[in-house]
């Protein structure tokens, strides 16, 4: 059965983004960006609703992202779903969550005044970089 697993979203950072690196030295960074919703209730009145996403970036991209993009930065992502499990230290209950697991990473707007602007990678060099080797997992 066919597959396809493919998720591109807009909104703004919610806090820095932090950049780790794997025991073998290969660069991660972690954020989440919040997309804000807006819809009228059954009242008529205008209400919004903000969804969190977190987002997890690898290699050269993620100490890209987290060199250049600050809170409150707008950024698009082109990327995939991963589901992440583990249990909980506290009761040993099984948990999971979804975050997407970025390939391409568009910044957008107007960086913070004295911030460098470095363009984001195109499709082809994020691709050539994915395509280098195996993202670890």
């Amino acid at each position: 059965m066919p597959n396809f697993n493919r998720v591109i979203i807009l909104g703004n950072l919610t806090k820095d983004p932090d950049l780790k690196y794997t025991p073998t030295g290969t660069p991660l960074c972690n954020f989440v960006i919040a997309i804000n919703s807006f819809f009228k209730n059954s009242k008529g009145e205008k209400q919004e609703e903000a969804t969190f996403v977190p987002v997890t970036v690898w290699k050269k991209q993620a100490e890209t992202v987290a060199e250049y993009l600050k809170k409150g930065r707008p950024v698009l992502i082109e990327g995939r779903l991963k589901q992440e499990r583990w249990k909980n230290k506290d009761d040993g209950k099984d948990r999971s969550r979804m975050i997407v697991v970025a390939s391409i990473v568009r910044f957008l707007g107007k960086p913070p005044q004295g911030q460098e602007v470095k363009p984001p990678m195109t499709n082809e060099e994020a691709q050539a970089e994915q395509d280098e080797e195996d993202i670890p997992f």
